[in-house]
């Protein structure tokens, strides 16, 4: 292979070809802006790779409006609410009657299968199965990222722009110096045990379970298909799980008086999930920003992943939009402060319906008590019925 690298160059750089940095390239395609996308995964692997997928309206209308595709709509099951389950009392939280809005039933990886096919539809430029990379000289007007592509060949790219959206483990974030970024994190003492199985739907929409045994999780992918998750030590090891055991592990967590039991069926997939919370701030480091897992991870508890890192794109796709029409710039200068503000918010429901739906190792009684007041009051009380609502669904200026 020859020492030599073609050079390349576009406006704006994206590190991941995950939802995030594929839905900011076709925002920006679509304004005439050129992209070059690099992605360290092939496609047909980051399409297998089973992800959930809670869409807040304003997700929804990015892929439906924006000329992605309309399978979002067609094939994602509309909730226009979630039950809450607390030592077998299910209370329903009625998200139309209580704000208006529905969130979408459709899983991430769908997501991110519907922009690829976009923007390789409309012509845009996506180097999958990338190695090597590394990016360069970002506090100067023409970043540069350095790769070898799927055929071995090396190539420097130089932009005016650069933005990682190469997910927790962002190789864009750790070229921050340690000086210029602060780090904050928590990390909990749970993780999920997760699984895929063939069985038909048990709830028309998601339950969240609480019990003394733990939190469960049911959800759904199709018909056929369904997803679910039961609270775990983050150091458990699937292959002690057989599938006797998770159906017998899953009952117990959402058994109760009402004689709720879930559709049992041939588990396919199992997984364990560790929780962190993590932020970095600033989302901005010279000609860098970061969107998306590169910049912040939150629990799945309130299925915030994904839309946060929607949100992100909503405000940094218009403010580059700006600043290659007219040279305004102000919006990219306040990019990271605008989204750092919904960040935090919803790190703070993530943390608070992580904790009111889990039980931490150790608890004595007082602790599942004090839980089974709250749920009660969030539960009983329209105001807290609307918090929740609202939170999940996403907030106003979100939309």
């Amino acid at each position: 292979m020859s020492a030599q690298r073609t050079v390349l160059a576009t406006q704006v750089g994206i590190v991941g070809g995950g939802p995030a940095g594929l839905m900011l390239a076709h925002l920006l395609g679509r304004a005439g802006i050129g992209t070059v996308v690099l992605e360290a995964r092939d496609k047909d692997t980051i399409h297998a790779t089973h992800r959930a997928g809670i869409l807040e309206a304003a997700t929804v209308e990015m892929l439906a409006g924006s000329g992605v595709d309309g399978r979002v709509l067609t094939e994602g099951h509309e909730h226009r609410g979630t039950v809450l389950r607390f030592e077998g009392e299910s209370r329903r939280i009625d998200f139309q009657e209580l704000v208006g809005h529905s969130v979408r039933l459709y899983p991430q990886n769908e997501v991110f299968w519907d922009l690829a096919n976009a923007r390789e539809r409309d012509g845009g430029d996506i180097r999958w199965s990338v190695t090597d990379t590394e990016v360069l000289d970002l506090t100067t007007d023409r970043p540069a990222v350095r790769f070898t592509d799927a055929a071995g060949e090396r190539f420097e790219l130089r932009c005016e722009f650069l933005v990682g959206a190469d997910g927790s483990q962002s190789i864009c974030r750790r070229a921050i110096p340690d000086e210029e970024r602060t780090d904050n994190f928590i990390e909990y003492p749970f993780a999920w045990f997760g699984i895929l199985a063939e069985a038909p739907p048990s709830a028309p929409e998601l339950i969240y379970s609480n019990s003394e045994h733990g939190f469960a999780l049911v959800s759904s992918r199709s018909e056929t298909v369904q997803r679910m998750y039961f609270q775990c030590d983050p150091d458990e090891d699937v292959d002690d799980w057989d599938d006797e055991r998770i159906w017998a592990e899953l009952q117990r967590r959402v058994r109760g008086p009402d004689g709720l039991r879930l559709q049992e069926g041939p588990i396919f997939d199992k997984t364990v999930l560790k929780f962190r919370s993590y932020v970095c701030e600033p989302l901005r480091h010279g000609s860098l920003f970061l969107v998306g897992d590169a910049g912040h991870t939150v629990p799945p508890t309130g299925a915030k992943g994904l839309n946060l890192a929607f949100c992100d794109v909503r405000v940094l796709a218009p403010a580059l939009v700006e600043f290659f029409r007219s040279g305004d710039d102000s919006g990219l200068a306040g990019y990271s402060a605008q989204a750092l503000e919904r960040v935090w918010k919803a790190q703070n429901f993530s943390y608070w319906v992580t904790n009111l739906m889990h039980t931490q190792p150790g608890e004595n009684p007082f602790n599942q008590k004090r839980r089974r007041g709250e749920f009660r009051a969030v539960t009983a009380s329209e105001h807290g019925a609307a918090y929740f609502a609202e939170s999940y669904t996403g907030w106003p200026g979100d939309r």
